[in-house]
């Protein structure tokens, strides 16, 4: 069968030399190289752009109206360029309401078999309630009349028809309606009216109404008329929209008075009802088991199973009074300022809900259930508990609720088994979507895009291994391979050896990053890479190059160590932790076996607790945290943002901008003009371009795609007015300097001792070639952490500071790992310690110190397997990291 071929002409984006190249199709394609070698530049910013365009220009004239500012990638042609769909590490979205269960679709399909096979019980008592014909209404009636003709005095019944429950008003036109169709009596707030007397009502006050449809005095020798009953309950049911009340008088006088001694209520319905209760609840529709309808949401937490309230020990610790809190409280909830409102959440925690116990859903929606579990008691399981949840429902369900529900349980069983497939079977379905890392939210859409089965589909991937033990990237890979065999074309972004090695072909770039980048160097299958001298990769591959392993630290107990004890959030089981101090160590285990639920959601929060930082998030469960005194300081450095808009960049965030503002200001041109350092700043009036504000881009809001960027008409993307760009600095000016890569920002500056310092860290964290204005949207995951580690590293360390990370080499070819080493060991050797949550066996292996988890993820992780240097991991038989450790070492 004839090759068909993507075929690239003269692609020039970004840092790519004039490419041109030829990929074949329905094939595992792996681009590769250094980090900043034009791998994404290729993948994502030209073949997958070009295809996004191409398909936009396919729409109707309202959708083509959008795209006379969509950037066109620089590119001569792409010949063979089938529909295109992007996933990368972005992170999902951050709307508290979305869950891995709505992510994937697997809660829309969960909230209908509820809907349709689901037993409502009543959120009171617990009894299991069903809909009632009329009668079956009228049967249970007339056996509760006959029973009371056991007592020698009669029984009165009356049957009322509740037609107005709990509302304001007068209701004449409703009484004048009653009269003419003949009834004579109602029951207004539980005492009895004639309709043909004048009924006031107050207008402003709450009432509820029934009528009275009928009445029975019952002896043993006056039974009711079994035709009168059932003409009166289907009367009843009609008027009031299918409920009905019976009424049972007590009262020593023998007439029915208007205001008896007592009267008991039993509730029945032709919908859902709890006749012990007296409760009504509505019928059972999809929406009523959504947390993001009214219908279904918790009326308290409003269907997020948390709320923020003013936390006491914060406030006591500003020496406020406690009567502060509801101050606090009342401004957090009125204010119409974003600004106020995120300082006032620095006072403030996440609570769980306390009516819906952190659930989302109102009591009658939690007491629907299906073999035995209601919808949040499944949400909570984990992806593998409840996959086995549904297998067992063909099983468990009646041959009519088999019928209904069958197509929905092959549904869900499509999707958990890609979910499965993808390593991510240790998640929960409740799990927020915004506490996803980006390897797992990658790897989720991954899953989604299988389950719609679509063929002849251009995939673009970026590093899906992120956050994968190598125990898991097999499964990874034969589902990357499936999308394949469907009739796909994939091509991902990736730096890991068996990843790499499983590729029908692999495009390697080079020869370096940045500017000495943006060339392909080899190309071909995994063996014609390993034998191709020019390959950096390949080099690695075959073994001639080699990350080397300095010995192994001898770690005694005569260290400072910080311990953490009983640790028991989430899947912990009760675990103790020592840290060696002064270390580099590395946190391993499958994914989901607890890393970052013991690092970050425990031991980060104890420690801002202990040093007295204030934040909304409360420590995981743990009981004592030793070893403090010979900590400073606590930094985490993780994978989120480092900004959302065009207006944060590694310059801004770094400080590095404020010496370069600074300089600019001291130039001849500015002191005449007498433009201060302000008036480089893109965040204020003065010197910026005001079309734009500064971005330098203008956002266009596509309503059925994401936001799209375009470069400002009138700066050019430039972010500056004409006057500012008058300045110059040795011949450049702010947007000028803002467009050099790090690379040539720290040969440009390298007079500068302070500012060159900032730049240098940058570099030395292997950024080089990322752009000094970079926007902070267009940044990976794995960039942004790299950028918050250059911050760190340019602050000059007194030693005692703790660093948290979690997957630095996101991102990072093998030749990159050895810089990072040497800055991890700098950070090490100035006296600070660093933990790692790390998947990555090069750096794993130079640890000084590994704790690995599991033994596996979900319930059945949470222990620690071992602790010790690698060669004591690698000889352990049970560790999962051990086995790949003992193969690398050996």
């Amino acid at each position: 069968m004839k090759q068909d071929y993507l075929v690239v002409h003269g692609a020039r984006e970004h840092n790519l030399k004039n490419i041109t190249v030829s990929i074949p199709k329905n094939r595992l394609v792996v681009f590769t190289g250094m980090s900043g070698s034009g791998k994404s530049s290729l993948a994502f910013d030209t073949i997958y752009a070009e295809g996004q365009r191409r398909y936009l220009e396919s729409l109707s004239a309202y959708a083509r109206q959008f795209l006379g500012g969509l950037h066109k990638p620089e590119v001569d042609s792409i010949a063979g360029l089938s529909p295109a769909i992007s996933i990368d590490q972005k992170a999902t979205s951050h709307n508290p309401r979305s869950t891995v269960g709505t992510v994937t679709e697997i809660y829309d399909y969960l909230r209908l078999l509820f809907a349709r096979v689901g037993h409502p019980h009543c959120p009171n008592c617990g009894r299991e309630i069903s809909p009632q014909s009329a009668q079956t209404i009228t049967d249970t009636i007339f056996d509760h009349m006959l029973q009371a003709t056991r007592y020698p005095q009669p029984a009165r019944f009356m049957l009322l028809s509740p037609v107005v429950k709990d509302r304001k008003g007068e209701f004449t036109s409703l009484f004048a309606n009653l009269t003419q169709k003949g009834f004579q009596r109602v029951r207004i707030d539980h005492q009895v009216y004639d309709l043909n007397t004048d009924i006031l009502l107050l207008k402003n006050n709450h009432h509820t109404i029934e009528v009275i449809i009928d009445r029975f005095s019952v002896t043993k020798k006056n039974l009711p008329d079994r035709s009168r009953l059932t003409h009166a309950v289907e009367t009843g049911l009609d008027l009031a929209g299918g409920n009905l009340i019976l009424t049972q008088v007590a009262d020593a006088d023998l007439q029915f008075p208007d205001k008896p001694k007592s009267m008991t209520d039993t509730l029945f319905s032709e919908h859902l009802a709890c006749p012990d209760c007296n409760l009504s609840l509505p019928p059972l529709e999809p929406r009523n088991f959504s947390f993001n309808s009214p219908h279904g949401a918790c009326p308290t937490c409003h269907g997020l199973g948390s709320l923020l309230r003013v936390n006491p020990e914060a406030v006591a610790r500003l020496g406020l009074n406690s009567g502060m809190i509801r101050s606090l409280e009342y401004r957090y909830h009125t204010t119409t300022s974003d600004l106020m409102r995120r300082e006032l959440e620095r006072f403030m925690r996440k609570i769980t809900c306390p009516a819906c116990q952190g659930k989302r859903l109102t009591p009658s929606s939690l007491a629907v259930t299906v073999h035995h579990l209601n919808i949040a008691q499944v949400t909570d399981q984990s992806i593998t508990a409840a996959f086995a949840w549904v297998t067992h429902l063909a099983s468990n369900l009646t041959a009519r609720e088999l019928a209904i529900a069958n197509l929905i349980i092959k549904e869900l069983t499509t999707r958990f088994n890609f979910l499965n497939d993808v390593g991510l079977d240790y998640l929960t379905l409740s799990r927020e979507a915004a506490s996803l890392s980006g390897g797992e939210a990658q790897r989720i859409r991954l899953a989604s895009q299988i389950g719609t089965g679509l063929t002849g589909v251009l995939y673009v991937l970026d590093e899906p291994t992120i956050g994968l033990h190598q125990r898991d990237n097999l499964k990874l890979i034969a589902t990357l391979k499936h999308l394949r065999d469907l009739g796909n074309s994939v091509i991902v972004v990736e730096h890991d050896r068996a990843t790499i090695g499983s590729a029908d072909h692999i495009l390697d770039f080079g020869p370096r990053a940045g500017q000495e980048g943006g060339q392909i160097v080899a190309q071909g299958t995994p063996a014609q890479i390993k034998a191709n001298p020019k390959s950096l990769t390949g080099q690695y591959l075959s073994g001639k190059k080699k990350i080397v392993v300095k010995n192994d630290h001898h770690i005694t107990m005569n260290d400072h160590i910080l311990t953490i004890t009983d640790c028991s959030q989430h899947n912990l089981k009760n675990i103790t932790v020592d840290f060696p101090l002064g270390k580099l160590i590395c946190v391993t285990g499958v994914s989901g076996s607890g890393k970052s639920t013991l690092i970050h959601t425990t031991l980060y929060y104890a420690l801002l607790q202990h040093f007295g930082r204030m934040t909304h998030e409360t420590p995981g469960q743990f009981s004592q945290l030793k070893g403090t005194e010979y900590i400073t300081r606590v930094s985490l450095i993780d994978q989120s943002p480092i900004g959302r808009t065009p207006r944060s960049n590694p310059v801004t965030y770094t400080k590095a901008f404020d010496y370069i503002r600074h300089l600019l200001a001291q130039t001849k041109t500015a002191r005449i003009q007498g433009f201060g350092p302000g008036r480089f700043s893109f965040n204020v009036k003065g010197g910026r371009c005001e079309a734009c504000q500064g971005e330098g881009q203008i956002k266009i809001t596509m309503q059925f795609l994401p936001d799209v960027y375009v470069a400002c008409e009138v700066c050019q993307g430039r972010r500056y007015n004409q006057a500012t760009l008058e300045v110059t600095y040795k011949g450049k000016t702010v947007a000028d300097i803002l467009n050099l890569t790090v690379a040539e920002a720290v040969n440009f500056f390298s007079s500068h001792t302070t500012l060159h310092h900032k730049l240098i860290t940058l570099k030395l964290v292997g950024l080089g070639y990322i752009k000094l204005g970079q926007s902070a949207p267009t940044l990976s995951g794995g960039e942004a952490q790299r950028i918050k580690l250059a911050k760190e590293l340019s602050i000059k360390s007194a030693g005692h500071t703790l660093y948290l990370l979690d997957e630095p080499t996101t991102g990072l070819h093998f030749e990159d790992l050895n810089q990072l080493l040497y800055v991890l060991k700098a950070l090490v050797n100035q006296g600070n310690t660093i933990i790692l949550i790390e998947h990555n066996l090069d750096i794993i292996k130079s640890a000084d110190w590994i704790i690995d988890l599991g033994l596996e993820g979900g319930d059945r992780g949470g222990d620690i397997v071992t602790a010790g240097t690698p060669r004591h991991v690698a000889k352990i038989k049970q560790s999962y990291t051990g086995q790949f450790l003992k193969k690398l070492l050996h």
